[in-house]
């Protein structure tokens, strides 16, 4: 049917339909930007250009929208503990890049404290370890640790299968993802890595200016701390993810819990008070720093640096704080495909 744009029936329509966008466009015009809902379709993995291949293996653990929304519902459920009170995202808040923000260390089952400030959780398919200590090397197996830890979640993995077998809402996300009923230890911990391994902070100002995206460029100051970067933090914080994968002792010295990192994996001498290092994205939403939590501000982290091997005078510092501001992702820390 062909219709006639000259008709007042069609005249009308379009006024209405004009009128129509006119209300939806003020509505969106007049939401915030952490108001935002993703209705893009399910891209799954995603690598952004300037990142580097990732080291996880997909072939083992293809993800899926059904595995990734199995894997959310797991991360944020609390029957992941043992007294069903403490998710995965108890102790890595969405809207702290996945951090524990304002708690120097973490509190876990029973508020009970542990030893360690927890890591954000983001790119996580390029990480060869993991924790602080990396004592684990695959990301399938590192849900394990802070479910069985006993100030942690303090649960084992063969209960919390009992439990989901028993929910009603889990054999059918399980067959979706799956495609069985079979609720397995195994099947759980895939689910949650398919959730994590899209935590992916790609979208700074930094990654922008890199793949020249709508013109953006650093100011004047961000340049030259960036020029300051490379040349007295890139060795360890290695572009672009931030972090060289190593684990070094930077001089903190040994902390009230005595923790000796590396060391209690390996038991090498050459290994005690390291830790890895960790990376520098989103830093504004991820204090306290350092591994015990022991620094509040990055003003106070840049000092124990210029008291060491960095030798900074105060322009030099604030041009690198405002390189690192570049680093932030305000995208990822309001994406609500990840928050609870």
């Amino acid at each position: 049917m062909t219709i006639r744009t000259t008709s007042r029936r069609s005249q009308v329509n379009k006024q209405h339909l004009y009128c129509i966008l006119g209300i939806i466009l003020a509505i969106v015009a007049c939401r915030k930007s952490d108001d935002w809902v993703d209705i893009s379709p399910f891209m799954g993995f995603q690598k952004a250009r300037n990142f580097p291949e990732p080291v996880y293996n997909f072939a083992t653990n293809k993800i899926t929208e059904a595995g990734f929304n199995l894997g959310k519902k797991l991360f944020y459920e609390p029957l992941l503990s043992r007294n069903n009170t403490i998710s995965c995202g108890s102790c890595h808040i969405s809207y702290y890049a996945f951090t524990h923000h304002g708690h120097t260390v973490s509190h876990g089952i029973e508020d009970k404290e542990g030893i360690r400030n927890a890591l954000p959780i983001m790119n996580l398919a390029w990480n060869e370890s993991f924790f602080w200590d990396g004592g684990v090397h695959n990301l399938d197996l590192s849900s394990v640790a802070p479910i069985e830890n006993p100030v942690e979640m303090d649960e084992k993995l063969s209960n919390i299968v009992l439990k989901l077998q028993k929910n009603k809402e889990y054999p059918g996300l399980f067959k979706a993802a799956f495609g069985t009923e079979g609720i397995s230890s195994e099947r759980m911990l895939k689910a949650l890595s398919q959730f994590m391994l899209l935590l992916i902070s790609d979208q700074s100002k930094y990654d922008k200016v890199q793949r020249g995206e709508g013109g953006m460029l650093f100011t004047a100051e961000e340049q030259a701390g960036y020029l300051l970067f490379k040349k007295h933090c890139n060795t360890c914080h290695s572009e672009p993810l931030f972090t060289d994968q190593s684990f070094r002792d930077i001089g903190l010295g040994l902390n009230p819990a005595k923790d000796y990192g590396r060391y209690d994996i390996t038991l090498h001498e050459r290994d005690k008070l390291k830790f890895k290092v960790p990376s520098l994205r989103n830093l504004k939403y991820t204090a306290p720093y350092m591994h015990d939590g022991s620094y509040l501000t990055l003003a106070a982290v840049m000092q124990q640096f210029q008291s060491g091997s960095i030798k900074l005078n105060n322009e030099e510092t604030t041009q690198i704080l405002a390189f690192l501001e570049t680093l932030n992702d305000a995208q990822f820390t309001l994406d609500k495909r990840f928050a609870e």
